[in-house]
């Protein structure tokens, strides 16, 4: 969402910008100042989720990219990430000695850790925990060894910034996230009944801990708030689980646009358990929609949520049930967080992110040209 948001920056200000990326079908297309050349995975690509994949011979597009460079002839590089697609940008920024900037997205080793403990949930809790926390460790080595390579390093909270600049010794700095207030705004609400609805948006996976909906949703009927409904968007491998194991829980499936911004708009609370995410793009997106939020004190997410004032900050599992109650029981402090939520939305301007982006880009040029006037002056 954030790189395709950043695409439309480039061309509404009319800046030249080619975007590879890959798609279910080649294909180079052209709209004002954004070229997008679009590269098909093969059917040996290993899937990471509905709509991403891996493609081990993905570089078999190189030549391809290589042409379509040389004709546009860019001053930076932008990889967002260790996969198939960066990979290629990273040979071609070495082999064409270009700037090269890296974003940093997803928690990789984090993920990965979280989708070995419920393969290896058979297997004993502490033997796991050993094999996860190792995968986790070597994971993360490995991305901050690969983010060694671009001149500057943008990522979305201050710890990322801090622990990839000590890691890498690169420039590091941060690339917040903005959001549409335009599409997530309270009036998107179509219910009005006295349901109290707890909402959760994104997939439906391990990492992303939502199996813990299923304890909250217990804790809060067996403490008597039954006049309760758990909204659930999103798809995902453990979505057959929770509509198994919930009773008031509804399941949207994967919806956007309108359908999104009204779902959001319906829910009373937000709650999102991940402890693996780098910064929670739904976070924003339901503080838009004039919704408070629960989150983890782990991961990116405990950055956007003002305690107290636009939500929690859980630290375990016992303060999401006691932060869902108290919203229930106060309907006033439920009122007002629901509007400093929108209020404190409505300062967060993709554009101001996107030009701190192009800042990005010009200290990733100059650091790169310091570095050549360096090695003909040795």
């Amino acid at each position: 969402m954030t790189c395709r948001r950043l695409v439309k920056y480039a061309g509404r200000n009319n800046l030249p910008f080619l975007c590879i990326h890959a798609g279910p079908k080649a294909g180079l297309t052209t709209e004002g100042s954004v070229t997008h050349l679009a590269l098909k995975r093969s059917p040996l690509s290993i899937s990471l989720d509905e709509d991403l994949a891996y493609d081990p011979f993905f570089q078999r597009h190189v030549n391809r990219v290589l042409r379509q460079i040389l004709e546009f002839k860019p001053d930076v590089l932008h990889i967002t990430g260790v996969n198939d697609v960066s990979i290629i940008g990273v040979y071609l920024a070495w082999k064409l000695q270009l700037p090269l900037l890296g974003s940093w997205h997803t928690n990789i080793d984090e993920f990965a850790a979280s989708r070995l403990e419920r393969i290896l949930r058979f297997l004993p809790k502490s033997t796991v925990s050993a094999i996860s926390g190792f995968a986790e460790r070597r994971i993360k080595n490995g991305a901050i060894l690969y983010y060694k390579m671009p001149k500057v390093i943008l990522s979305p909270n201050k710890e990322l910034v801090e622990e990839l600049g000590r890691g890498t010794g690169r420039e590091s700095r941060i690339m917040e996230r903005g959001v549409d207030t335009e599409i997530f705004r309270p009036e998107k609400r179509t219910v009005n009944d006295s349901v109290f609805r707890y909402g959760f948006v994104g997939r439906l996976r391990a990492e992303k801990n939502v199996r813990m909906l299923i304890d909250l949703e217990k804790a809060l009927l067996e403490s008597g708030r039954t006049n309760i409904k758990f909204l659930v968007v999103g798809e995902g491998n453990e979505r057959e689980y929770l509509q198994s194991n919930m009773k008031t829980a509804e399941f949207t499936g994967f919806i956007d646009g309108e359908q999104l911004a009204e779902a959001y708009a319906n829910m009373d609370v937000f709650v999102f358990p991940s402890e693996t995410d780098a910064f929670g793009n739904v976070a924003q997106e339901a503080h838009a929609s004039g919704v408070p939020v629960i989150v983890s004190d782990k991961g990116g997410p405990k950055y956007i949520v003002r305690h107290g004032e636009t939500g929690f900050v859980a630290a375990n599992f016992e303060d999401f049930v006691k932060y869902s109650t108290e919203l229930y029981d106060d309907r006033e402090k439920l009122g007002t967080m629901k509007a400093i939520s929108r209020e404190n939305a409505m300062s967060r301007s993709w554009d101001s992110i996107f030009e701190g982006v192009y800042e990005g880009y010009r200290e990733t040029i100059r650091l790169e040209n310091l570095a050549k006037a360096s090695k003909i002056h040795d």
